[in-house]
């Protein structure tokens, strides 16, 4: 494959980009939501993956460096929890130099950010997304699973602001009963901040967060609970294949987010592979499985043979699992979230 005549749109099957590359550095995370990582499934001898098993930052860039090449144009740095791989920061500094990177992003649980927010923006790093999923201690507690305190995610996000990582995202999933009481209190603290609240449905990505459809707080609810007290006017996307739904504060005080993989389903414009710490190319958040590029890269593949195994990948892609769910089991078998990064 000659590199130099990369076409600029490398298309799947149904007409999409590729455009964004979402790339999980650890499969280990400090929290264990229950959305995500439940504790009672991921215990303290839970067996994670060997560190030879984990793609090197070097292999990182290389795929990261032909994903672009052949169209990418955003980097989200995800986990498990991607603060907890060791000199983050250099892997950072590697994919800022990449030509033709537009944004370069990290998502983090926030418990690490406080300490870290000052080098990873010295490093070249753009924005960073946060989760938080209350602003009560306990729920927070609940929530995370590991008895952490909502004040250090908090600082984390101070201190990211202070770095100048933004516009930043915060993102919330709601469970019934669980958090939903925490949907206009979040609104509430970030209404005027200029920190963007991103509300998400639960959704049922792998197969051990015991999802059921019951526990799913449909955004349109959210939705006219924050329009009740703080109204909202829509807002058009930002770009094809954005996956929340956004809104702005009539009186001014910023924007929310929405997004409803469960009712209302957004795949259909989606421009996003995801990279698992394994070295997966999955090119879909609810795929069973995905393609060993690490087995490739340490066969000894030139980066045109690379490139071709990914553009082979996207260019039969047909993924769209979230518009036909209803025809789908719940239970069918799917890589869980926390290997690929949400």
């Amino acid at each position: 494959m000659d590199m130099t005549a990369t076409p600029p749109s490398l298309l799947d099957r149904r007409g999409r980009p590729l455009r964004d590359l979402r790339i999980s550095v650890t499969d280990r995370c400090n929290f264990r939501c229950p959305y995500c990582m439940p504790a009672e499934v991921y215990g303290e001898r839970y067996q994670f993956l060997p560190r030879p098993e984990i793609l090197t930052f070097e292999e990182i860039e290389r795929i990261a460096r032909i994903c672009v090449e052949l169209g990418a144009r955003k980097l989200r740095v995800t986990g498990g929890e991607p603060l907890l791989r060791t000199e983050l920061e250099s892997l950072i500094e590697r994919l800022a130099r990449i030509e033709g990177v537009e944004d370069l992003a990290l998502t983090t649980n926030g418990y690490l950010l406080a300490e870290r927010a000052d080098s990873l923006a010295a490093a070249g790093l753009q924005r960073v997304t946060v989760s938080l999923d209350s602003l009560d201690a306990d729920t927070f507690r609940r929530m995370n699973g590991r008895d952490a305190s909502v004040d250090r995610v908090l600082a984390g996000i101070e201190a990211a602001e202070r770095a100048g990582l933004g516009p930043m995202k915060i993102n919330t999933v709601v469970l019934r009963d669980v958090n939903d009481a925490e949907v206009l209190p979040l609104a509430r603290h970030f209404h005027g901040t200029g920190q963007v609240l991103r509300l998400i449905e639960f959704m049922d990505v792998g197969t051990r967060n015991d999802w059921k459809l019951e526990r799913v707080v449909p955004v349109q609810e959210m939705l006219e609970r924050i329009d009740a007290e703080l109204p909202l006017e829509p807002l058009e996307p930002t770009y094809p294949g954005e996956v929340a739904r956004r809104y702005r504060y009539v009186d001014g005080g910023g924007e929310i987010g929405l997004i409803g993989s469960v009712t209302r389903p957004f795949c259909g414009d989606c421009t996003r592979a995801r990279l698992s710490a394994d070295g997966r190319l999955v090119t879909c958040l609810f795929a069973a499985r995905g393609t060993d590029l690490k087995r490739v890269v340490r066969s000894g593949a030139s980066d045109e043979e690379l490139a071709d195994v990914i553009a082979g990948v996207w260019s039969r892609r047909v993924d769209r699992y979230s518009e036909e769910r209803a025809a789908l089991t719940p239970r069918a078998p799917r890589i869980e979230m926390y290997e690929i990064g949400g």
